[in-house]
């Protein structure tokens, strides 16, 4: 079971109150985070350990994460 990364609560309230974005409960949930940062799909699998340490950070999944970073490459 992945689980949240502790971040500060300013930013957790942040996302809240920004974007409606839960973070650490869509981690919870195995969901990728909400529109408009994330797809809010479930989350299937990670193609690296990395992939899925990202995911506990930032609560988005394997997808989304691809579209984020596609220019990093």
């Amino acid at each position: 079971m992945l689980s949240p990364t502790i971040k500060s609560p300013h930013i957790d309230n942040y996302l809240m109150s920004r974007f409606g974005v839960d973070r650490e409960q869509a981690i919870l949930d195995e969901v990728c985070i909400s529109s408009p940062i994330g797809c809010g799909a479930p989350v299937a699998s990670f193609r690296t350990e990395e992939a899925a340490a990202e995911y506990e950070i930032s609560g988005l999944c394997q997808k989304c994460q691809d579209v984020l970073f596609a220019d990093e490459e």
